[in-house]
């Protein structure tokens, strides 16, 4: 599907309000919420809109830990080290990336009990991992849902 101009300025308001009314979109492209819906509906069946979601101050629901591991995994055995560390529930992201480590993981949990408990039992003890390197994130200065499109 090739995207016109429309559609970026829908997914960009969209980006920035994901609870934004087909009437108020409409409103800004100067189009009928009937338009916008079938517009947002096409997005949404060819993938380019995967979900609408909300942004959750993760401290204020307990997860006061957030740690960011660089795990260096059997290259044969990546996509499995992969699949089973993102089903984890404390796993948040998982990544390959390019680089000295294979994948890299965003992790959230409650307390250093509970990331050590994650460490020792999950990612020290997985077939397929050769190292792993964690950060422990310090402060957050720029965290973003929404980002220009074009």
């Amino acid at each position: 599907m090739k995207l016109d101009l429309v559609d970026h300025k829908i997914l960009q308001l969209l980006s920035k309000n994901g609870r934004m009314s087909y009437v108020d979109i409409g409103k800004e492209l100067n189009l009928s919420r009937v338009a916008i819906r079938e517009r947002v509906h096409t997005l949404m069946k060819e993938g380019i809109i995967e979900k609408f979601t909300v942004v959750v101050n993760t401290e204020k629901v307990g997860k006061q830990i957030q740690a960011l591991f660089e795990v260096e995994c059997i290259p044969s055995e990546m996509i499995e080290v992969a699949k089973k560390l993102s089903e984890h529930p404390s796993v948040v992201s998982c990544y390959e990336m390019t680089g000295p480590s294979t994948l890299h993981l965003q992790v959230l949990v409650q307390s250093q009990e509970q990331l050590d408990q994650f460490l020792h039992d999950e990612l020290y003890q997985m077939e397929g991992i050769k190292r792993v390197q964690s950060h422990i994130l310090l402060r957050t200065f720029k965290r973003q849902a929404d980002f220009e499109l074009m």
